[in-house]
């Protein structure tokens, strides 16, 4: 007996990506406690986001042509100023409408500057990297190892006007970006190795959103409340709105700018380190946590849809 699982999943917006990805969402909400339960290589396929996408990111190099280098630093390099601009913009926007406390009642209870400039600055790179594995180029792909100087603390604080509390750590930076110019080094030298690691690329990738998935607690939906939908709806449109023009600017179709419009897993952690480094922000670091984790969630599930509507809708034109 055939069970056509695979052509299932096709049909599916992102279905390699979203459906793993529900997945363990689902398992960490309904039973947190399965990976430290069987440990050994089920556990470890909760936690192994990291490694499988360092594999990944040496898959998808070895894609990518030395030629094609100016397009992915002008591409990453554009999103990236795209990113940050906007989050800047917002964050003046926002913090002078409410301003550095968090909202104390209503509806919007809870909601603060930091939560929204966390949510908007840092990219989901696992996410963004499957979507244009499956709708983009491999060079689209790539331009996140420029993106992915948005990680961390250091833009919110910068955003929020908290100048010289972080440093950039230089080798986080390139410890981002040797796994794909190992990549890109092997595919160039040997067109073998290209097909080789370039065909493995799109095997990994249930298996690191499953893993990414299972980060995520949809509990922290129901806790947030109005406020985190809104939150990370805002963000997937305004950010969408404006990367996808940032997008066509260098050339693109506007499908990596939506991709793009996300909120990374690790955005959740950076409230709790601005407000260490800052005490102004204690009040609103709590309740910006579990906004920001709510907007990972929002934004991860739905982004990989309006990606292949978008998709859909410029390769019918």
């Amino acid at each position: 007996m055939s069970i056509p699982i695979k052509r299932f999943v096709d049909r599916v917006p992102g279905g390699m990506m979203t459906l793993p990805l529900a997945a363990g969402a689902l398992l960490t909400t309904f039973a947190p406690n399965a990976p430290t339960f069987f440990g050994s290589f089920t556990g470890a396929l909760f936690t192994g986001s990291l490694p499988i996408l360092a594999v990944f990111y040496v898959c998808i190099g070895a894609t990518v042509s030395v030629r094609s280098l100016p397009s992915v630093l002008r591409k990453g390099g554009v999103l990236l100023g795209t990113k940050v601009l906007l989050g800047i913009a917002v964050g003046v926007l926002v913090g002078h409408w409410i301003g550095i406390e968090p909202v104390a009642a209503g509806w919007f209870s809870g909601f603060s500057t930091l939560a929204v400039v966390a949510a908007i600055n840092d990219t989901n790179g696992g996410l963004y990297m499957a979507l244009m594995n499956q709708y983009g180029r491999a060079e689209d792909a790539a331009a996140y190892s420029v993106m992915s100087l948005e990680s961390g603390p250091f833009l919110t604080m910068v955003t929020l006007g908290v100048a010289g509390l972080s440093a950039f750590p230089w080798q986080a930076l390139v410890g981002a970006i040797l796994p794909l110019a190992l990549g890109m080094l092997l595919g160039n030298l040997d067109p073998e190795l290209r097909d080789f690691l370039g065909n493995a690329a799109p095997v990994l990738i249930p298996f690191f959103a499953f893993a990414l998935g299972a980060t995520l607690n949809l509990k922290l939906v129901w806790k947030a409340g109005l406020s985190g939908l809104a939150l990370g709806i805002s963000v997937l449109i305004l950010s969408a709105f404006f990367l996808a023009i940032a997008d066509r600017l260098t050339g693109g179709k506007g499908t990596a700018g939506i991709a793009a419009s996300t909120t990374a897993g690790n955005a959740a952690a950076v409230p709790a380190l601005v407000a260490a480094a800052n005490p102004k922000y204690a009040a609103a670091a709590a309740p910006a946590t579990v906004l920001v984790a709510c907007s990972v969630i929002v934004t991860a599930m739905a982004a990989p849809f309006v990606t292949a509507w978008w998709h859909s809708r410029i390769s019918s034109k």
